[in-house]
């Protein structure tokens, strides 16, 4: 897993049943952590208020899954999957963004699934990554515009989006990479390409 340009190994687009099992694995597990981040969020986000919209740069963990699923699947609907799945567990424990979080997670996913198909799902690299990790901070931004924020003003706008893209790029894309390279070097992912290719990671 080289740190700009990994390229899997020639894969099969049909999902093994060991690829559904760990990409729900990923996503029950984040799924966790997006509920746990949902009960800090109200406490980390108030200093934040000094600028409005600047709450946003806290939302790349909610992006961290669908990131990570496709980095380690490596497969079509491989983030949207991880991502959707973890937005439903974190609304059925109990979030306070009720079912809403079903229409943001698909979004999301959605977000970092076009960068990987944009690589025809061979580039895994962390440039890559953070790509599409931006790309779900977008989908983040536009989404919560859309739905929570309407009628706010144009700079809150700028402010929010930009968080996001920062957010969502060192977050879910940077830190979410790196993950995975840790899981790999632990034998975690030996199945998977990903756990193949960090032998290659510079």
């Amino acid at each position: 897993m080289s740190s700009d340009t990994s390229a899997s190994t020639a894969s099969t687009p049909t999902w093994r049943v060991v690829d559904i099992v760990v990409a729900s694995v990923i996503g029950v597990a984040f799924g966790v952590v997006y509920w746990a981040w949902g009960i800090a969020y109200n406490g980390l986000s108030t200093p934040l208020q000094v600028l409005p919209g600047l709450s946003s740069i806290l939302g790349g963990v909610w992006l961290i899954a669908g990131v990570t699923g496709g980095l380690v699947i490596r497969k079509p609907g491989a983030a949207i999957y991880t991502e959707l799945l973890a937005a439903v567990v974190s609304a059925v424990v109990g979030t306070q963004w009720g079912f809403l979080t079903l229409v943001s997670g698909a979004v999301q996913g959605l977000g970092a699934e076009l960068v990987f198909a944009a690589f025809l799902y061979r580039r895994f690299g962390v440039r890559v990554a953070a790509l599409a990790g931006a790309a779900a901070g977008l989908a983040l931004a536009i989404n919560d515009l859309v739905l929570w924020y309407p009628g706010v003003t144009g700079t809150f706008r700028v402010v929010y989006v930009v968080g996001s893209l920062i957010s969502g790029a060192l977050i879910a894309g940077v830190l979410g990479f790196y993950l995975v390279a840790a899981l790999a070097r632990a034998g975690v992912l030996s199945r998977f390409a990903a756990g193949r290719d960090v032998t290659r990671e510079v």
